[in-house]
């Protein structure tokens, strides 16, 4: 048998032992930032430790966190061979369980190739198909531990906006030194097309409430009078946008670099479909910026989206009243090239700008969750991983791809000094944040095959691997 062989046969025969792991630990409500399940992230750690104690790693630790413990460990055993650190998080995101039909949040079940539960791809999964990777690489070579030293740190508040993060690296600088970090919570592209992720886009969080009357007031009393905040945030709200799908915060796009013409032709490469695209992210159409096709607009472009608005009694009986308040919540995804502090400013004098004379009002800018946008430089672990993928998934050739969303990516490769490339087992089709969250059971193997490839690969040709070029930030 090949080494591709021996991976994959040790993996397919540990399946059922695989998805029983991710069962048990997926049965541990961690839910973020939820007081009543602060427990349950302690719970969490604790299994995720044990796990990890299981695989061979002689040293795990739970560190406690702002919000939510994070756990720590580190098998480093292999003299000359670059050192890895392997980022993901074990918090989940909060349920909505009555939206919920394959089974119940957190009571995981396997069905037709999928394994549904809240955390089994964002991110337990992804965690989980790490330490059956280091399992396989095991086997597969005979060695008694990793070619590569392995260290984890596996957060418990990234849905939180990991503000912890930052001070747990400052406090453990030692412990979580690295040649690379290995980011495992994002996408692959397609099942039968996975593409490599080399960058990710920055967020950036506000909370707007506008107000009128100094309380509830029945509309039938001062109607056509009195200030309708409901109706001046709509107003303000449609400004966001120009005719063009363009974010009109003054100076927005200074910094905004345009797409070079290696990247658009590799995103290009990746298999679009407009009908595929929206049965897969249910949504009813595509729109956006002119001038960029969607894949550049979700990867390569910034974004600013309204995710909560609510004024007066959207969900109880109405009491014909003008409100005394709206509220919405933004999201804002910027990219390479711009900083959240100046994008904050922006914000700022665009919604002083707008809110007329006879209205108040409060914005308030998350900046201590912020995360700005990262890009991975030129690096001998990219061209590795993009082998190991091909061979773990079992086709000719990986394209390159970004994600979407955000995630501590320049916070580690600023505060670690080293560059971050990323991996993941997740599909746009995994209901991330959702409900019916699940993960394809195909792809936890394709992944922990890809992984167990990887550390035999850089063990046996990278040694004194470099700590490349910085990130362009």
């Amino acid at each position: 048998m090949t080494a591709d062989d021996e991976v994959r046969a040790y993996l397919a025969a540990h399946l059922p032992a695989m998805l029983d792991g991710l069962k048990e630990w997926v049965r541990i409500p961690s839910v973020a930032a939820v007081p009543e399940r602060e427990h349950d992230l302690l719970r969490s750690a604790h299994w995720l430790a044990g796990a990890l104690r299981d695989v061979g790693f002689p040293i795990t630790r739970i560190w406690p966190g702002a919000d939510g413990p994070a756990v720590h460990a580190a098998w480093c055993e292999a003299p000359g061979a670059p050192t890895v650190l392997v980022y993901s998080h074990h918090d989940v995101r909060a349920v909505k369980e009555e939206n919920w039909d394959q089974t119940s949040p957190f009571d995981p079940v396997a069905r037709d190739g999928r394994l549904y539960g809240r955390g089994s791809s964002d991110a337990k999964g992804q965690v989980l198909a790490h330490l059956w990777g280091v399992r396989a690489h095991l086997a597969a070579t005979g060695r008694a531990c990793p070619a590569v030293n392995l260290k984890f740190l596996v957060e418990g508040e990234e849905e939180a906006g990991s503000p912890g993060l930052a001070q747990l690296i400052q406090e453990h600088p030692e412990e979580l030194a690295a040649d690379v970090v290995i980011f495992s919570d994002t996408l692959l592209w397609r099942a039968d097309h996975p593409g490599l992720c080399t960058g990710v886009r920055g967020m950036l969080s506000a909370h707007l409430e506008i107000y009128g009357p100094l309380t509830d007031i029945h509309s039938g009393a001062v109607s056509g009078v009195a200030p309708n905040p409901a109706v001046e945030m709509a107003r303000v709200l449609a400004q966001l946008h120009d005719d063009q799908g363009r974010i009109t915060l003054p100076g927005f796009y200074d910094r905004v670099p345009e797409i070079p013409g290696a990247r658009r032709a590799e995103l290009a490469a990746l298999p679009f479909d407009d009908e595929d695209w929206l049965a897969r992210t249910h949504t009813r159409s595509i729109g956006g910026e002119d001038g960029y096709t969607a894949l550049e607009r979700l990867w390569e472009r910034p974004a600013l989206e309204v995710i909560a608005l609510i004024s007066g009694d959207p969900t109880e009986v109405s009491r014909a009243v003008i409100p005394s308040k709206a509220a919405m919540d933004l999201s804002i995804r910027t990219v390479v090239g711009q900083k959240v502090h100046d994008v904050a400013d922006q914000l700022r004098t665009w919604v002083a700008d707008r809110v007329r004379d006879g209205y108040e009002y409060d914005l308030s800018v998350s900046i201590e969750t912020a995360q700005e946008a990262y890009r991975t430089p030129e690096h001998p672990v990219v061209e590795a991983l993009a082998r190991a993928m091909a061979a773990g998934f079992g086709v000719e050739e990986v394209g390159r791809m970004g994600n979407a969303g955000g995630g501590p990516a320049d916070l580690l490769a600023t505060a670690l000094e080293a560059p971050v490339v990323f991996f993941g087992t997740g599909l746009l089709e995994d209901n991330w944040h959702n409900s019916d969250e699940s993960v394809r059971t195909d792809l936890l193997l394709a992944g922990a095959a890809t992984l167990a490839h990887l550390w035999d690969e850089l063990g046996r040709t990278q040694p004194g691997l470099p700590a490349g070029a910085p990130a362009d930030r």
